[in-house]
């Protein structure tokens, strides 16, 4: 069984539910704290044992590639200024591993542009990141999709159980269970309504594919949106192989939903010791525990708050 090394990160959409800011601003830079999001996915990627990264941009995402380039004036100026910790964060950022940029012309779905990966990818196995989903736990994600797929030596995807407001978001998947985490995958389906989800199981940012993949997203039509959906191609994938659901360990934050995106600003600033003293102040004097009475949006970050230990 060859092992998984190579991995691609679509990183083309253009954003739409975080506009006006997604109109210059790539969605995959937006921050949390001191980072941006897909830094936290490319050093899942990393922590893994991906050691070649592809991934795919699509027009006015320079900054991407400028972001995990080296930045010589701005590693002079902290040299000048003796800011030695920050230029070392500065470099490291650069040196993380090895990424090479392929261009989505056209907004074209999920599908399209992991196809845009196949020469470079050619005949291996690889992993899939998805730039809008940061996931934590002490073993990487990926790292638990990689090891079911050296047993296995078939594709795996991970999932979760889904709140029914947020079924017609995702693949929603049918399967026999085979193991305390893993399902053997019998159909997928792209985006169902709630009355007709095989089930509240959704496939999330997280893939490993055997590279017959590709195969089957060239036979794809568009599906949803007019656009190659992935899910379409696993449910053709699913006819010559088997593909499997593992139920991952971990917490994930969907940081393309703006709610989910605060939730992680919140947790993420709670954990970092430079902003989690202010941060519970503000918490506390906002007195977040009443907030079950916000609705909307502000209401769904504010209930967050009310689990947290403040």
């Amino acid at each position: 069984m060859r092992e998984v090394t190579k991995a691609v990160i679509p990183a083309a959409g253009l954003g739409t539910r975080f506009l006006p800011a997604t109109k210059s601003m790539p969605k995959e830079m937006l921050p949390l704290i001191d980072r941006p999001v897909i830094q936290y996915v490319v050093e899942e990627a990393v922590n893994s044992g991906i050691d070649d990264l592809i991934i795919i941009t699509g027009r006015g995402k320079r900054a991407i590639e400028d972001y995990f380039d080296d930045s010589p004036e701005l590693e002079m100026h902290l040299r000048e200024h003796n800011k030695m910790d920050l230029l070392k964060r500065i470099r490291d950022i650069s040196s993380l591993i090895d990424i090479h940029y392929i261009r989505q012309k056209e907004p074209l779905g999920l599908g399209d542009a992991i196809m845009r990966a196949e020469k470079h990818i050619s005949d291996e196995p690889f992993a899939v990141l998805l730039g809008d989903d940061i996931i934590q736990n002490h073993t990487p994600c990926t790292r638990q999709l990689i090891d079911i797929f050296q047993q296995e030596g078939q594709s795996v995807i991970a999932v979760e159980e889904v709140p029914d407001d947020k079924v017609s978001s995702y693949g929603i998947i049918r399967g026999t269970r085979v193991g305390p985490s893993l399902l053997h995958i019998d159909d997928i389906v792209e985006k169902p309504q709630l009355a007709d989800a095989p089930s509240r199981i959704g496939a999330i940012g997280r893939y490993v594919f055997t590279p017959q993949i590709f195969d089957c997203l060239d036979e794809t039509v568009p599906g949803v949106g007019n656009e190659i959906q992935l899910t379409d191609a696993i449910r053709i994938l699913l006819q010559r192989q088997d593909v499997y659901a593992h139920a991952f360990e971990g917490k994930r934050y969907d940081t393309g939903d703006k709610c989910g995106y605060l939730e992680a600003i919140i947790d993420f600033a709670l954990e970092n010791p430079e902003t989690r003293d202010a941060v519970l102040q503000h918490l506390r004097s906002a007195g977040l525990r009443t907030a079950m009475q916000v609705q909307g949006d502000e209401g769904a970050v504010l209930a967050h708050s009310e689990h947290m230990e403040i």
